[in-house]
C-alpha cells in the first residue's frame, strides 16, 4: 500500500489526521476508499495541535519536514483544509522514509 504520488510538481502524499493527540506521532500506513488522484492509502500522523485556526495543519507540516528531512517551506497542503484528509506536496528531492 503506498501513501505517496512522484508527479512532475514533486511528492503528493496523502495523510489522515489526527488532531489533539497526546504526542506527535507518524505512522501506521492506512489503507483508505479509491478516490480519483488520490493514492490507495493514507499516512496516519498524530499532533498534539487542536484543529481550529489552521494549527492542526502547520504542525503537520512541521511534522512532515523534520520526518522527511525538508523545510517547511518546501511543503505545501493542496487538499483538505478542514478534513481529517488532506494531501500534501513536497517539492524538491526527497526520500520517503520507511515506516516500521
Amino acid at each position: 500500500m503506498t501513501f505517496y504520488q512522484r508527479t512532475t510538481a514533486g511528492l503528493v502524499l496523502a495523510v489522515k489526521a489526527h488532531p489533539g493527540a497526546k504526542r506527535v506521532q507518524i505512522g501506521p500506513v492506512l489503507p483508505a476508499a479509491p478516490a480519483p488522484g488520490w493514492p490507495e492509502a493514507r499516512l496516519k500522523i498524530s499532533i498534539n495541535a487542536a484543529p481550529e485556526d489552521g494549527k492542526a495543519n502547520a504542525a503537520i507540516i512541521e511534522a512532515l519536514a523534520h520526518w522527511l528531512g525538508v523545510k517547511a517551506s518546501a511543503i505545501s497542503q493542496t487538499a483538505g483544509a478542514t478534513s481529517r484528509e488532506k494531501k500534501f506536496l513536497i517539492t524538491g528531492p526527497v526520500t520517503v522514509p520507511d515506516i516500521a
